[in-house]
C-alpha cells in the first residue's frame, strides 16, 4: 500500500514518542459532549427537514436528548382560554367546545416526533403564553418575538405547569418522563427575562415551577437557572437550599467568545480555546462550595461562538476546537449540549444562504458541515481515558479493547465576525509519535481525518464562488462534498506510528 504524503510509519522513531500501554488502568470517560444537542424552537421540530437532520446527527453521535426553546409559545397553541371561533362574514363567538384552557395537540406531535427517532426531550419550560404574560408587550428581539415576562398570575402558571406534567405522564408514562430533564426558562440573567430585579424574580419563578412539577410527581427531574455566561449557579443553589426548593441539577451556558469580565469577572483576555473550560471549572467549583455540593452540572448550551461567524462554526476550525474543549472539560460536568444540531433555525429570521455561520452541524438543505464529521469522529472514542502527556491528544479505550486516539492541531480561526475570510490557516503542522505497547499481534491502525482537504465542504463551496442561492445540482454536490473522508488503513510494525496534523486538523486513530 502506498502511504499518503503526510503520514509516515517509522520503525525507528524520529520524534519524541508518547508511550501508551493499551492495557493500563484509565479513568471513566462518559461521552458528556454528545448526550444532548440544542436546536431552535419547538415548532421547528414538526418540519421534515428538522427531522431529517435529527436522524443524521442521531446516527453520527447516538445522542440521547434535544433541547429547544418555546414549548409554551402561542404558535404551539398550548394556552388559549379566550379562544374564539371565527367564521368569515359572521360575528366571532367564544369557542366553548373544550372544558380546559389547554391544548396539547402540537406538544404531542413535537414530542412524538422526537421519541419516534429515539430521542428524548430536554424540556426547556419557556416562553410565556401571551394570555399568561404580565407584560404582553415584553417581546424579545429574535425574529419569532417570544414573550419574556413573568406570569401575571402565578396560580394560573402553576396550574398550567401541573397540567402539562400530568398530560406528559398520562401520554408517555412516568417511567419515560422521569428520564427527561425539565429546565426552568432560558437565560434569565440577560434579555430573555424582564422580571425586575432579574435574579430574585427568577428565583421566585423557579420555585413556583419546581414545586408545581414535583406536586405532580416527585420523580420529575427539574433544574435551572439556565443562565447565560455561567452566571448565578452558586446563588441559585443557596436559594434552593435556604428555601427548601427542589433542584435536581444546575444548568448554565457559555460560549467561547464570551468575555472574561462577563463570565469570570476578571479583566484578562481568555482565548477562544480556553473560555469554555474556564467557565465549566468555575461553576464546578461554585457547586462544590455551595450548600448542595453534589448537584449535577449541565451546560445546556455551548459553542465556539454565540454569533454567526462562518470561519468558526462552518469551517474545519470547529473540529480541533471541539476536541480540545472535550479534553479540558472531562470530569467537570455531567453533560454539555452543543448549540445546535441543525441550521433549521430562525433566531435571525428565515435562512438566506447556506454558510452564514449558523450554529448547526448541518447547513440548510441538510449539507454536512465539518462539525458533523468532527462529532462523528469523536463519537468513536472509548469510554475509558488513558493518561497522555500531550494536551492535544485524547487517548481512550473501548470496552472491546480497541485503542482510540484523537489528536489535533489547534489554530485560531483565520477570520472572525459575520463576514467570511477565504483562505487556509498558515500555521505549522504538528508532529505526533506513538509507541503503543501490549497491542494484539494482528492489530490494525485505521485513520479518520478532518482537515482542509478531508471532510471539508467549505472548500467545495468556495470553489463554486459561494453562491447565496443553490441549484438542486449544487445542493447535491455539496451534500457529497461534506461527507467524511474515506478511512485509511495503515500498516503498523512494533506499535510505532508517526503522524503530521496540519493546522486546525483533527485526526482519530483506531488501533484494533
Amino acid at each position: 500500500m502506498r502511504l499518503p504524503l503526510l503520514l509516515t510509519l517509522f520503525l525507528t522513531l524520529t520524534a519524541p514518542a508518547q508511550t501508551i500501554d493499551a492495557t493500563q488502568t484509565g479513568t471513566p470517560f462518559p461521552h458528556f459532549w454528545e448526550q444532548t444537542f440544542g436546536s431552535g424552537r419547538a415548532i421547528l421540530s414538526l418540519r421534515e427537514s428538522y427531522r431529517n437532520d435529527l436522524r443524521t446527527v442521531k446516527q453520527a453521535t447516538d445522542f440521547k436528548s434535544i433541547r429547544f426553546h418555546g414549548i409554551f409559545m402561542d404558535e404551539v397553541g398550548i394556552y388559549d382560554p379566550d379562544r374564539v371561533y371565527v367564521t368569515p362574514g359572521q360575528a366571532t363567538r367564544k369557542d366553548d367546545t373544550a372544558a380546559a384552557p389547554y391544548n396539547f395537540s402540537y406538544v404531542d406531535q413535537i414530542y412524538d416526533g422526537l421519541l419516534a427517532n429515539h430521542v428524548q426531550p430536554f424540556v426547556e419550560l419557556s416562553f410565556m403564553p401571551r394570555q399568561l404574560a404580565s407584560d404582553p408587550k415584553a417581546l424579545h428581539a429574535f425574529w419569532y418575538k417570544q414573550n419574556v415576562s413573568p406570569p401575571a398570575d402565578y396560580a394560573k402558571w402553576d396550574a398550567m405547569i401541573a397540567a402539562f406534567a400530568s398530560h406528559l405522564i398520562d401520554r408517555y408514562g412516568i417511567a419515560e418522563v422521569s428520564q427527561w430533564n425539565f429546565e426552568v426558562w432560558n437565560e434569565p440573567n440577560i434579555d430573555f427575562w424582564v422580571g425586575n430585579p432579574k435574579q430574585s424574580t427568577y428565583f421566585t419563578f423557579y420555585e413556583h415551577t419546581a414545586r408545581a412539577l414535583k406536586q405532580v410527581n416527585t420523580s420529575i427531574r427539574v433544574g435551572g437557572p439556565a443562565t447565560a455566561q455561567a452566571a448565578w449557579v452558586g446563588d441559585f443553589l443557596k436559594y434552593c437550599h435556604d428555601h427548601n426548593v427542589p433542584v435536581d441539577f444546575a444548568s448554565t451556558h457559555v460560549y467561547a467568545n464570551d468575555t472574561a469580565p462577563d463570565v469570570l469577572h476578571t479583566k484578562e483576555n481568555v482565548p477562544r480555546d480556553k473560555m469554555v473550560a474556564r467557565a465549566v471549572a468555575k461553576v464546578h467549583t461554585e457547586i462544590l462550595a455551595s450548600p448542595l455540593p453534589k448537584t449535577p452540572l449541565i451546560f445546556s448550551e455551548y459553542n465556539a461562538s454565540y454569533a454567526n461567524e462562518p470561519n468558526v462554526t462552518d469551517s474545519i476550525y470547529l473540529g480541533s476546537w471541539l476536541a480540545n474543549n472535550i479534553a479540558q472539560c472531562d470530569g467537570l460536568t455531567e453533560s454539555m449540549a452543543y448549540w445546535a444540531f441543525s441550521d433549521v433555525f430562525e433566531e435571525q429570521g428565515v435562512v438566506r444562504t447556506p454558510f452564514y455561520g449558523g450554529f448547526g452541524l448541518l447547513a440548510a438543505d441538510s449539507i454536512p458541515k465539518p462539525a458533523l464529521n468532527a462529532f462523528a469522529m469523536l463519537h468513536r472514542l472509548g469510554d475509558t481515558r488513558l493518561p497522555s502527556p500531550d494536551p492535544s491528544t485524547l487517548v481512550t479505550r473501548r470496552a472491546d479493547g480497541t485503542l482510540v486516539i484523537a489528536l489535533w492541531n489547534y489554530a485560531a480561526p483565520i477570520g472572525t465576525g459575520a463576514h467570511y475570510t477565504s483562505g487556509e490557516s498558515t500555521g505549522p503542522s504538528k508532529s505526533f509519535s506513538f509507541d503503543l505497547k501490549n497491542l494484539p499481534s494482528n492489530a490494525k491502525a485505521i485513520l479518520y481525518r478532518l482537515d482542509e482537504n478531508h471532510g471539508n465542504v467549505l472548500k467545495a463551496y468556495d470553489a463554486m464562488g459561494r453562491p447565496a442561492l443553490l441549484t438542486q445540482r449544487q445542493i447535491h454536490d455539496l451534500q457529497g462534498a461534506g461527507q467524511p473522508a474515506p478511512i485509511e488503513l495503515l500498516p503498523m510494525q512494533n506499535g510505532k506510528v508517526q503522524l503530521d496534523v496540519p493546522p486546525q486538523g483533527l485526526y482519530v486513530l483506531e488501533i484494533k
